[in-house]
């Protein structure tokens, strides 16, 4: 598998999409969940969540669901709103997606969280092998790992590209707008603030 290519799906230039949309609150996404302390930042993880086949919104729950059962995993668990966005360099008449980030504690190899995430992705019905820029039942990409900085095969952490996608600083904005990723010197809501992207988005749930 290119875990490189399945940790980055959500961030290439194609096939991607904007949010403008914010909400101030963590929301407890069925678990204890407050705002954190950015010296809590060594045992934090998070993934973004996007689908645009199906019933999106019950994707996003189930991948939800299944999240903190995944060895490592641990509260307490963050879930951003959810939004709705146009698919952009998509297929003729693909439909909105529905995105999500969702934070928690890690004890574990960031590797091997890839690997479960992908895993997820397939109980979802999305093959390893699918193509690229075409419409998906969900994406689950991991962004950060506490501090931890790797650049390999498998995986780069941060992700190279979050800083500028503002489909992902929107809603992680929601619940880590004070966090410094590792090689950058601005909060999330900073890089919110300065992202240059556009596109049509709406809010669609705070709490789901």
């Amino acid at each position: 598998m290119d875990y490189r290519k399945a940790g980055g799906a959500l961030f290439d230039a194609e096939c991607t999409w904007t949010v403008v949309a914010a909400v101030s609150a963590a929301f407890r996404c069925g678990f204890e969940a407050t705002r954190l302390p950015l010296q809590r930042f060594d045992m934090r993880t998070a993934v973004a969540l996007g689908s645009n086949l199906g019933d999106r919104l019950e994707n996003l729950r189930i991948a939800r669901r299944q999240i903190p059962e995944v060895d490592g995993v641990g509260p307490p668990i963050l879930c951003s709103g959810v939004y709705q966005t146009d698919p952009v360099n998509c297929e003729p008449g693909a439909s909105q997606f529905l995105n999500a980030v969702i934070e928690f504690d890690y004890d574990g190899d960031p590797g091997q969280l890839l690997e479960q995430m992908a895993r997820i992705e397939e109980s979802l019905g999305r093959k390893r092998d699918h193509q690229k820029n075409v419409s998906r039942t969900i994406d689950i990409d991991v962004l950060y790992s506490g501090d931890r900085q790797i650049d390999n095969e498998r995986l780069q952490l941060p992700h190279p590209r979050m800083h500028l996608r503002r489909f992902v600083l929107q809603p992680l904005t929601d619940i880590r707008p004070d966090l410094i990723l590792p090689n950058q010197r601005k909060t999330i809501q900073e890089l919110l603030n300065e992202s240059g992207e556009h596109g049509a988005v709406t809010q669609f749930m705070d709490n789901w």
